[in-house]
């Protein structure tokens, strides 16, 4: 008999099952058996009891606590080794001596259902999708590489003891396995099978609401734990006691920030504090004061590629101004100077910043279109524009200028707005005005529609104020048309729904404001390319042909009139640039690129695969055009289901970003700034939270300021600017699930 092994089987009305598995267990010899009723409404404690196991009861639910009761018993005290396993009859028991064969070398073992053909089988998409999340988390931040989170795992008394087991919930076994690697425990996973339920319903995998508590709690025990972890390392040197409450209390903060959040009652008490009058007034001055304070240290520190003093200074006077910005996220009413004051001075200081490499792009191109060059025909390193670098225009600025070997990649309008204020002056500080501009008038539209408290997510945030103003990236230009687009066409639809009419008159001035908007999606798309698929979504929502011929001779009508200049011998196919090098190679700080190009190379996607994908895909898909295909897929989709869904214009286009920034190879820090207007109105989670992550990206100037030539994040780096995005996604999966 096994009687040095305690086996704890944590039980939520299984009565059709726990008997079995009671059952499979004692065969394998094991007889020292502690079934913990989790508040069964069933017979599965008596059924247990009859079985020859001891029962405990433990009316809490969660998991983790039922796991924890078990281990407070005394059979626990005098056992060497723990074994968990379901009760449910999903475990192959049978395979249980492969793992005790394993005791004397381990002190940690784990089944591994994605080790075996029947185990993934049997694990539904969303199971599949949360063990690597997990894993791959736990591998960035404890540097060990699970392939699962299965519940069958064989542990040792004293380890699990030392591992100090906080989670009372679904986050227990993603806590067990993050701290046994940083424990540098022994650890080995085998592969086991994992048969279908015999019987009671699935508390995690069975619902889209389970589901998505469970990913909640698993990113929330992840970012705690390692926020623990880096708070130790940190302070390993500090007096003790300082490091235990520095912990402590940001252990605390995570654990209330998230209970708060997703209890009603908690939430409310907290919200109702903070709209009190004296906390309001505080929030306002200490909101605005964070923001001026850190755009006034950052200004001096923006020439990220050649200074290495530079990106650290910068994330210190970003994080300042991010705590201005989250404390503004607890403001009810803002007046109307406030707002503005909040929009117009950081924005002001950091007109002064030293630019992204970007603007001297846009100067160059406005420039030599001035000079009768056609920027997508003749690339900046042309030896017949040699001249013009010791022109007028400046030569240090056309040192800086990126891609010096490629040809022009904005659309038209674009380029013809660079030629005009290069033709006023081919000034660094006049384009970043223009930008500002444009942004601030982005800030107008959005106070006026959903007025200034709201509209504080996209005014007073940091990414947004520094790309536009700061670093000169000219994304406003094409944000700004958009969403005229978005609240124009909107604003027509719940007009005539409020005042339904069958006159003429109203279906004319309807139609009007219509094709307007689809004016204005068209200059955003002439702008910048990414706005093309918000047409299609509106012409699908017209599909009667007058519309939709309508519709698309509106938006069409910027980009034809604008590439106009551009063409040459009756071809324009140069303005689109489907075939450039940097479009169809480029990579820069993606989520999914690096993880499948690295699958790629250590060759799970290989021989027969790799000659399948040649022979299916063109061979204009073997690059980053490839990534064009689920994206197109989600877009239809999304179309497809808008009516039954009843999807707004803004609703889709942020999907549609959301979508775009989780695939698309090149990623850099301002593009997530085409997410914010629309998260004024969603007040998404995701949006908010990589506003603050985002600044991670600026680690890629940096590495060359220092004398690398790697642009390419670690895997650290990697999590800390995508960890937190995922994490929003999924706070507001859970609360639309909640809604529904």
């Amino acid at each position: 008999m096994l009687t040095n092994i305690l086996v704890i089987i944590p039980v939520l009305d299984e009565v059709e099952t726990i008997a079995g598995v009671i059952q499979g267990l004692q065969k394998q010899g094991l007889t020292n058996i502690c079934v913990v009723d989790n508040g069964s409404r069933d017979r599965t404690a008596e059924t247990a009891a009859q079985a020859g196991a001891k029962v405990i009861s433990a009316p809490k639910q969660g998991y983790g606590q039922a796991c924890w009761n078990g281990l407070q018993t005394p059979e626990a005290a005098q056992a060497e080794w723990i074994l968990f396993c379901d009760g449910d009859g999903s475990d192959d028991l049978s395979q249980l001596p492969e793992l005790l064969a394993l005791q004397a070398k381990y002190d940690f073992i784990l089944g591994n259902r994605r080790g075996t053909a029947q185990g993934r089988s049997q694990l539904t998409p969303v199971q599949n999708f949360g063990n690597w999340l997990a894993t791959w988390l736990i591998r960035l931040g404890w540097g060990y590489r699970y392939e699962d989170l299965g519940p069958l795992r064989l542990i040792r008394t004293a380890a699990i003891n030392r591992l100090e087991m906080r989670d009372r919930g679904f986050g227990w076994t993603v806590e067990m396995q993050a701290k046994a690697a940083g424990a540098h425990l022994k650890i080995c996973e085998i592969p086991v099978n994992y048969l279908p339920r015999q019987g009671g319903k699935s508390k995690i995998a069975g619902t889209i609401k389970g589901s998505v508590k469970a990913g909640q709690v698993i990113l929330t025990t992840l970012a705690q734990l390692y926020w623990q972890k880096l708070s130790r390392s940190f302070l390993q040197s500090s007096d003790p006691r300082f490091s235990q409450f520095f912990s402590q209390f940001f252990s605390q903060f995570f654990s209330q920030f998230f209970s708060q959040f997703f209890s009603q009652k908690s939430r409310t008490r907290t919200i109702r504090s903070l709209h009190s009058t004296p906390v309001q007034r505080g929030l306002r001055w200490l909101s605005l004061l964070l923001l001026v304070m850190g755009s006034v240290w950052a200004m001096p520190h923006g020439d990220f590629l050649h200074d290495p003093q530079a990106v650290p200074l910068f994330w210190q006077a970003m994080g300042l101004m991010n705590i201005g910005f989250v404390l503004a996220w607890g403001l009810q009413k803002v007046p109307g100077g406030w707002f503005w004051l909040g929009a117009i001075a950081p924005r002001l200081i950091l007109l002064a910043m030293h630019p992204g490499d970007d603007i001297w792009r846009y100067l160059w191109e406005g420039y030599i279109q001035n000079h009768g060059f056609n920027p997508y025909l003749t690339v900046p390193s042309a030896p017949e524009l040699i001249p013009l670098r010791t022109d007028a225009f400046n030569l240090d600025g056309w040192s800086q200028i990126n891609h010096p070997d490629h040809a022009a990649i904005y659309p038209p309008v674009a380029l013809l707005g660079f030629r005009l204020l290069a033709s006023l002056s081919p000034s660094v500080l006049l384009f970043k005005l223009s930008f500002t501009l444009a942004d601030l008038g982005i800030c107008k539209l959005l106070s006026r529609r959903f007025g200034y408290a709201a509209t504080l997510l996209y005014a007073w945030n940091p990414l947004v104020i520094y790309s536009f103003a700061g670093g000169g990236h000219y994304d406003s230009w094409f944000l700004l048309p958009l969403v005229m687009a978005w609240l124009g066409w909107e604003g027509a639809i719940a007009s005539s729904a409020a005042k339904p009419s069958d006159s003429n008159k109203t279906h004319r001035q309807q139609a009007w404001k219509l094709w307007k908007s689809a004016f204005w999606v068209g200059m955003s798309i002439a702008t910048k390319w990414m706005s093309l698929p918000v047409l299609a979504f509106l012409v699908w929502q017209k599909r009667r042909w007058r519309w939709s011929v309508g519709l698309i001779l509106a938006s069409l009508m910027p980009l034809g009139l604008a590439m106009l200049p551009f063409c040459q011998a009756k071809s324009c196919s140069a303005v689109i640039p489907l075939g450039s090098e940097f479009v169809t190679t480029g990579a820069s700080s993606a989520l999914l690129n690096p993880l499948i190009q690295r699958g790629w190379a250590s060759g799970w996607a290989s021989g027969w695969a790799s000659n399948w994908l040649s022979w299916v895909l063109p061979e204009w898909l073997h690059n980053n055009w490839m990534y064009a295909l689920p994206l197109g897929a989600i877009l239809l989709w999304n179309i497809a289901r808008s009516e039954r869904t009843h999807t707004s214009v803004g609703q889709f286009t942020e999907r549609y970003f959301v979508a775009l920034m989780l695939l698309s190879p090149i990623i850099h820090a301002w593009y997530f700034t085409w997410l914010v207007p629309f998260a004024v109105a969603s007040r998404h989670w995701g949006t908010r939270l990589v506003s603050l992550s985002a600044f991670v990206y600026f680690a890629l100037p940096h590495q060359l300021a220092v004398g690398l030539s790697d642009w390419t994040l670690s895997s650290v780096q990697r999590f800390w600017l995508w960890g937190p995005f995922l994490l929003g996604l999924a706070i507001s999966a859970g609360k639309r699930a909640r809604q529904a």
